[in-house]
């Protein structure tokens, strides 16, 4: 059996992989889903002073302090920079990451350069206009891809604003990322902002799935995703 380590992105916690995790633990295998520094039910954490870093930290001290090992450790949207630089500290802890329609980056890069140029002009004006200049405002779920008003219901009470620090700094990386597999879904039934990641996939060899979904594919596909999950872990 294997240990899931399931991190959501920008604006969501821990709670936005329910829909999946009951799958998983069905076939028997143990989940996480932390919420990050400053977001949902940590909110009141929130600072101009939450990063990446911040975040990686978070990760690491779940895997650190309930010993976890041989983690397949999957990062959705924004956490996808979370994930890389967490195996890269805990290699030895994580078989395998999984990057759910998310950033795949190397050492130096910063989440707003990972975006398209229009979305990242889109994000910095949010941060600035609507967001203290240090928070970036929830996006419209429809874009995202979440058309079910249920879904749209769901999702919507439980955002928060998310800290704009995170897509500014530089992931810091030693190269021991390398020595964990990995492998790539992309959520094709949107305006696929990820594609050029899937493409850096392809390109590093890694196998890519695609869903035919929106971005938020745990909370409009979860069955689909979480059988794709289990086929990759257990690949």
């Amino acid at each position: 059996m294997s240990t899931f380590v399931l991190v959501h992105g920008a604006w969501h916690g821990g709670w936005c992989w329910d829909r999946v995790t009951p799958h998983l633990r069905a076939a028997g295998h143990e989940v996480h889903t932390p919420t990050l520094t400053g977001l949902s039910e940590r909110a009141h954490l929130i600072s101009p002073m939450v990063g990446l870093d911040t975040h990686i930290e978070d990760v690491v001290r779940v895997l650190d302090t309930l010993g976890l090992s041989e983690v397949i450790l999957v990062g959705h949207s924004y956490a996808g920079q979370v994930i890389t630089g967490v195996a890269d500290r805990r290699p030895d802890a994580v078989a395998k990451r999984v990057y759910l329609d998310a950033f795949v980056g190397d050492d130096g890069d910063a989440a707003r350069e990972l975006l398209p140029e229009q979305v990242a002009h889109h994000w910095a004006e949010s941060a600035q206009e609507r967001g203290f200049g240090w928070l970036v405002p929830v996006r419209s779920l429809q874009v995202l891809g979440v058309t079910e008003q249920a879904d749209v219901d769901w999702l919507s009470p439980r955002l928060t604003p998310h800290p704009w620090k995170t897509y500014t700094d530089r992931l810091r990386l030693t190269g021991a990322v390398d020595r964990v597999p990995a492998a790539f879904i992309e959520c094709v039934s949107w305006m696929r902002v990820f594609q050029r990641h899937a493409d850096r996939a392809r390109e590093r060899g890694w196998p890519v799935y695609e869903l035919e979904t929106g971005h938020e594919a745990m909370v409009t596909a979860p069955a689909e995703l979480a059988a794709l999950l289990l086929k990759i872990a257990e690949s």
